[in-house]
């Protein structure tokens, strides 16, 4: 931002909000169209109801004036922060933050030869990242309750907040690997075995085997900030999280350098994704400095200022930057970063999407962390809430 007020002489200000309440708040600052903000990141999840409710500025006039083409973005995040309807050439945001769920571990912990062989004792192999969902499993039991230089340690953490989006975020990268999907990609709004298929229930209660086996106690609600909390206190052996915190914890004094390693969202028996994250940069549609804003998106994409944005801990998603040869190179989770970019699956981006997130939340926690029902039962209750919400909207359920 100062950089882009050097060159333009156009001055800055931001708003920052905590991400549990950031869509409470920029959802009624749209709604009631405020004038609080000219330029918006904006999560992907919301850009259905922002399109469709004429909150952002339509960006495909703009992009052709001045040659910015979305085929030099990542396609996932083409896909996922800026087309609606979803792959169709109607542009809402510039992909701004590339982000995806991927893990981090101690490296000096899983280095240890004593850690090592009592590991291969154990199962017959070397402890190493898991590349499957039950490596990890045997990985995060391993390391429950071990003594660690005279410390209890965990095996694993992960997402179980409730109250906005983050066991939902949790969940679905072991759902989509299971055989999960939203619906049939040949029919919109079937949702009846597909969303409750008996792989995707099987996939569910490996999430609950995890949260059981090989978590810290107390983690019941917990999402991004409490996983930091724990791998920088040294409580647990992975962690779970959005790649957006991986640069400062690579510079934590205690758990970074050479004692964090990474490792890309595990495969699972039907497949392997990760869950996608990150935001694009919107133009507010009441913005009273459109010219101005969208002079900012158009610095923003440049090449030089992309490359930049990666230096300084952002990330980009211009294929300029992370095509280039030495990008892999580039930083310690870089290849992991890369490759989980390649496997990416969103939430809904529908108008509606909050309802329907909240309808997850509701249902997978309640069988993950409250014990109520079965895992077939929680996904047979979410397609009943998620029919009611689409027939809500006038969308047609396709029920087989």
């Amino acid at each position: 931002g100062k950089d882009f007020t050097k060159q333009s002489g156009i001055e800055m200000k931001y708003e920052f909000v905590p991400w549990t309440s950031y869509a409470d708040r920029f959802l009624n600052e749209l709604n009631s169209h405020g004038k609080l903000c000219d330029l918006l990141i904006g999560d992907s999840q919301w850009i259905g109801g922002a399109a469709e409710n004429k909150w952002y500025v339509k960006l495909n006039d703009f992009f052709d004036k001045e040659h910015i083409s979305m085929n030099d973005f990542v396609p996932a995040t083409v896909v996922g922060y800026s087309e609606w309807p979803k792959n169709t050439p109607n542009y809402w945001a510039l992909p701004a933050m590339a982000d995806a769920v991927g893990w981090t571990y101690r490296k000096d912990w899983f280095s240890r030869p004593e850690i090592q062989s009592a590991f291969k004792a154990k199962y017959g192999r070397d402890l190493a990242p898991p590349k499957t969902y039950d490596e990890l499993k045997q990985v995060a039991e391993f390391f429950q309750g071990r003594e660690i230089d005279g410390k209890k340690v965990y095996g694993a953490y992960i997402f179980t907040e409730r109250g906005s989006e983050g066991i939902t975020m949790g969940v679905t990268n072991v759902l989509y690997n299971y055989g999960f999907s939203y619906d049939n990609p040949k029919k919109p709004y079937q949702m009846q075995g597909i969303v409750n298929s008996a792989e995707a229930a099987k996939g569910l209660e490996f999430y609950k085997e995890l949260y059981k086996c090989c978590t810290a106690p107390g983690m019941t609600n917990a999402y991004m900030q409490e996983g930091l909390d724990a791998f920088k206190s040294g409580q647990v052996a992975m962690q779970m999280n959005w790649f957006a915190f991986f640069p400062g914890l690579y510079k934590d004094p205690n758990v970074g350098g050479d004692k964090i390693g990474f490792f890309v969202n595990p495969a699972g028996p039907k497949g392997h994704f990760t869950q996608l994250g990150g935001q694009g940069i919107s133009v507010v549609a009441t913005s009273d400095h459109k010219d101005d804003a969208l002079a900012y998106i158009k610095w923003f994409a440049q090449p030089a200022v992309q490359q930049k944005w990666w230096q300084i801990g952002g990330y980009s998603a211009l294929k300029a930057v992370v095509d280039a040869p030495d990008f892999p190179k580039s930083a310690a989770f870089a290849p992991q970063f890369l490759e989980s970019m390649g496997i990416v699956k969103d939430f809904w981006a529908e108008p509606s999407y909050a309802q329907l997130l909240l309808d997850m939340q509701k249902r997978v926690h309640d069988y993950v962390v409250a014990d109520k029902g079965t895992a077939q039962q929680a996904l047979d209750l979410l397609v009943k809430d998620w029919t009611k919400v689409f027939k809500e909207q006038g969308k047609e359920v396709a029920s087989q």
